[in-house]
């Protein structure tokens, strides 16, 4: 059982920034992939971003130039670097791990509420 623990959110004025992180209690360097999730009041939850086992990243349109996804393998921890943040990026931020190379579970977060606002 891999746990996920999020950390970092809070209340930011437009166009400033925030770093998440989400320390996993498993060895990181072997997930299929990890990524980061919002989830706004009202709507779905989307996926903003991945990692990938090898270090690759690929973003949503919407974040694609704010947003920066990294990890640190010896800490067992992945970040999230907010930049120029608009009030549309208020959400409940979400960790997602995603381990097995046959059967793939899925690991989540608690969350952590990020409110863009002035």
């Amino acid at each position: 059982q891999v746990q996920l623990v999020e950390s970092g959110g809070g209340l930011v004025q437009p166009g400033g920034s925030l770093r998440l992180s989400c320390a996993a209690s498993g060895s990181i360097s072997s997930f299929n992939s990890m990524g980061w999730y919002r989830q706004a009041p009202g709507k779905v939850r989307e996926l903003i971003g991945i990692i990938t086992r090898d270090g690759n990243t690929n973003y949503d349109d919407s974040v694609k130039g704010r947003f920066t996804i990294s990890r640190d393998n010896a800490k067992n921890t992945m970040y999230l670097q907010m930049n120029s943040l608009k009030p549309e990026d208020t959400a409940v931020y979400y960790c997602n791990a995603v381990i097995g190379d046959f059967l793939k579970l899925h690991y989540w977060g608690q969350g952590t509420q990020v409110t863009v606002n002035s």
